[in-house]
């Protein structure tokens, strides 16, 4: 018997399949187009032959919405965008892990312990994974959330993503490192591009900018996004464990330390990841404020292996114990 995620991603895989040789377009696109289908409940493309509407209209109302969960819903429709990242042009753009997204929520909950209200930003948001993820794991607040992503695809699949979860998510389709139409945010999550930036002139407004050649677009996001922070407001950032090893770590560290309060850095496990260049780890900053004081110590540790269930709830009782001790109940 198929799960309800193996159900629904066979919906959108089979009806993207069709829309794809319908509209003659990248499967990717195609997810997209029927993931606003399932959300409308009707075939919305007028190119789309008889027959085939037909065909997708019964396949749609096979399946109702409302009976699954915001995560099967999440999952499975990851697994749709993920088997259309395999063939897009944007290698880049490589989805945020399940495990991580789920561990980000765990510990912005955490971190957010006494807040009944969050405005929460991811700057570049890509298809809203992460930032759903969290969404979907915040016990019991109210919240508001914007999305800034540059590609009009990635973007596209964020708008239905949230729209199928019922998300109330403001997306704008922009490069995130130019000015921002958005409230400061309590919380920011992002799982930093890393590369070069391309544009000079707009990197030439930043602290962070190189002072020959591009500037690094992961430096430039953590300077932008504590811009767009508000005072005593937490940074959740996904990093190469590069990041203070570049040539340019020496001025980022400046920054930080003028800016914020490093609360803790969690390396992630290395056989998450092909070669030990390509590993991450989880940057928490607080950006500062009056009330805000730096750690006694700050959270460091190398995470074990998300599958080792019992190592995991130990490191959680760690991390739940130190918060306690550093932000009280």
């Amino acid at each position: 018997m198929a799960t309800p995620v193996e159900r629904l991603f066979t919906l959108f895989d089979e009806t993207a399949k069709i829309l794809q040789e319908e509209l003659q377009c990248t499967y990717l696109e195609a997810v997209a187009e029927t993931g606003e289908n399932v959300f409308h409940g009707d075939v919305l493309q007028k190119e789309v032959s008889e027959i085939n509407a037909q065909r997708l209209k019964k396949q749609y109302s096979d399946i109702q919405l409302e009976r699954f969960t915001n995560e099967e819903i999440r999952k499975a429709f990851q697994l749709a965008v993920l088997k259309g990242m395999k063939e897009y042009t944007q290698p880049h753009h490589q989805m945020t892990p399940d495990a991580v997204s789920l561990f980000i929520s765990y510990l912005v909950n955490q971190f957010t312990r006494k807040h009944f209200a969050l405005t929460i930003l991811d700057p570049a948001v890509g298809t809203a994974n992460l930032l759903t993820t969290v969404l979907n794991h915040l016990k019991g607040k109210q919240t508001k959330s914007y999305g800034v992503e540059i590609d009009d695809v990635l973007i596209k699949l964020a708008y239905v993503n949230a729209n199928l979860q019922k998300h109330e998510i403001q997306l704008f389709n922009q490069d995130g490192l130019q000015p921002l139409f958005v409230e400061l945010a309590d919380v920011v999550v992002c799982d930093l591009p890393v590369g070069y930036y391309p544009h000079k002139e707009n990197a030439s407004r930043f602290v962070l900018k190189a002072e020959e050649g591009h500037s690094y677009a992961h430096h430039l996001f953590i300077e932008q996004s504590l811009y767009y922070t508000k005072e005593g407001g937490y940074l959740f950032f996904l990093i190469p464990n590069t990041l203070f090893s570049s040539d340019q770590a020496a001025k980022l560290h400046e920054f930080i330390k003028e800016y914020a309060v490093i609360q803790g850095l969690l390396q992630l496990p290395l056989s998450m990841f092909k070669t030990e260049r390509a590993a991450k780890s989880i940057f928490i900053l607080q950006k500062k404020g009056e009330n805000v004081r730096a750690p006694k110590k700050a959270l460091l540790a190398e995470l074990p292996r998300f599958s080792n269930k019992q190592a995991m709830r130990a490191m959680m009782r760690k991390i739940d114990e130190w918060i306690t001790e550093e932000k009280g109940k």
